[in-house]
């Protein structure tokens, strides 16, 4: 039973596996796969990470700073009690010392809200660059996902033209054992047969390498297999154009994250260039800080003083020569106790020294590194504009370029429409006269030929139009969809 039960679970499993590895993939299935996993994409967003870090580090440089320190050591011979800053003659002196600074800037031309503005529009700059890169990523996928459509068609095409060939071949042959026709009909129906057999063989390689193109695209892994679903892909062979070249120009420089990234560059540089003009002001910052430290030569007996009246004490200090009478003096005896020893903690507590500083710098002569870095920075400022004019101008060219694809599109794909049209008649009416014996083979095969050249002109003109179409769709914002 349970061998049973573990038989069903491998066999859907291996269904599940087989429907995963033939999945039909919709376009925006594509898409979203794409933005998820695409490797530039992502590359782009761990600069859009390092671009946020920039700017909240920005931001931090407000903030004062604050640093701790501290040693223990031994020193040996003649050294310096660090309490006293005597000298020790062979002696093992064990010291230890801590200290807490902290310092803020106060002014310095600026330069901290410059630079926090010029990471913010950087940071800016490049959050348009990752949507500049998902959209070129859509667009690139788009363009793969209408060439295997384009090319699935053809290969269908030239199913039919097998189809039709080989049911000619049986008529003919039937004729022809019926001696109707010449055995001559029959060889060149194989031939053309032959031939219509390699164009699908064809076909059907530049559909697999249509979908191999359009899995590289979105970089699924080599064991992954794609095809993808057919969309009712029917199109108006007389497209109204509700807006003109320059709306849609005008429309796009408002939408488009790469214009919008490059402005952004342009406000980013207008700040780097203040950022390093600061760098010729004086700079003035607060400081402050805490130090204390330990010496074990200063560990020993110690009188500490209580802060009570001195004791006044008479003291001999000699005699009167000749009649031996004593001779006294006055003598103050501070009022406190003496202690054994002077522990750590509590010279940590007594050295403890405190400070509070105002730091003025001013730049006089740094050999104009200061006036270079200027200068350099005007330069990257100078680029950032010719790179927005240019991302404007290349944006109108693309868009008056791509109208015009569609309007020329339009009319392909409408005069492909006629030909096929009157192909197809033609082609019925030699059918007609060749199977009665009106028309020779040769009139026949042409027009086949031409019919089914025909067929492949207007699929190739149908889905040049839809690509053309998703094209000017985009840059008008709307969405990429069949």
């Amino acid at each position: 039973m349970h061998r049973f039960k573990l038989l069903i679970l491998l066999v859907f499993t291996s269904l599940c596996a087989f429907g995963q590895e033939n999945n039909v993939w919709t376009l925006q299935e594509c898409i979203d796969y794409a933005l998820a996993n695409n490797i530039t994409i992502q590359r782009s967003r761990l600069d859009l990470t390092n671009a946020e870090i920039n700017y909240k580090q920005a931001q931090y440089n407000r903030l004062p700073n604050l640093n701790a320190n501290g040693s223990y050591g031994f020193s040996w011979g003649r050294s310096i009690d660090p309490t006293t800053n005597l000298f020790v003659e062979n002696q093992r002196i064990v010291s230890s010392n801590a200290n807490v600074s902290s310092s803020v800037t106060l002014f310095n031309g600026f330069n901290i809200n410059n630079n926090i503005k010029q990471n913010e529009y950087s940071y800016k700059a490049t959050e348009k660059t990752v949507e500049d890169t998902e959209n070129n990523t859509i667009l690139n996928v788009v363009s793969f996902y209408t060439n295997v459509l384009f090319t699935k068609e053809l290969f269908e095409n030239s199913k039919k033209q097998l189809e039709s060939t080989t049911q000619q071949v049986e008529i003919t042959r039937k004729r022809v054992d019926a001696g109707a026709l010449p055995i001559s009909n029959l060889l060149d129906l194989l031939a053309q047969k032959a031939t219509n057999e390699l164009n699908q063989v064809n076909r059907e390689n530049d559909y697999n390498n249509a979908r191999i193109q359009l899995k590289q695209a979105l970089q699924l892994p080599p064991e992954q297999n794609i095809d993808i679903a057919l969309p009712d892909a029917e199109i108006n062979v007389n497209p109204v154009m509700d807006l003109t070249a320059i709306e849609i120009y005008n429309i796009a420089l408002s939408s488009q994250p790469n214009v919008q990234a490059a402005a952004y560059n342009v406000k980013s540089a207008e700040y780097g260039v203040k950022t390093q003009q600061g760098t010729l002001y004086p700079t003035l910052s607060l400081n402050a800080g805490l130090s204390t430290q330990y010496s074990d030569v200063a560990d020993g007996p110690r009188f500490v003083p209580d802060g009570g009246a001195p004791r006044i004490i008479e003291e001999q200090i000699g005699f009167v020569q000749g009649s031996g009478t004593p001779v006294l003096a006055e003598q103050e005896i501070p009022s406190g106790q003496l202690l054994p020893d002077y522990p750590f903690t509590e010279q940590y507590e007594d050295q403890l020294r405190k400070f509070i500083s105002l730091n003025l710098s001013i730049p006089i002569f740094n050999r104009f590194a200061a006036r270079n870095s200027v200068q350099r920075s005007q330069i990257t400022q100078s680029r950032a504009d010719l790179t927005e004019k240019e991302t404007k101008y290349q944006l109108w060219q693309t868009i008056e370029q791509a109208y015009n694809n569609v309007i020329a599109a339009a009319k392909s794909y409408e005069s492909s429409q006629k030909q096929v049209e009157a192909r197809e008649e033609s082609f019925r009416v030699i059918k007609q006269r060749y199977e009665v014996g009106a028309a020779n083979y040769v009139d026949y095969q042409v027009a086949e030929n031409d019919l089914f050249q025909a067929k492949s002109d207007l699929l190739r003109a149908k889905f040049d139009f839809i690509f053309r179409q998703k094209i000017l769709d985009f840059y008008q914002g709307k969405p990429l969809e069949f």
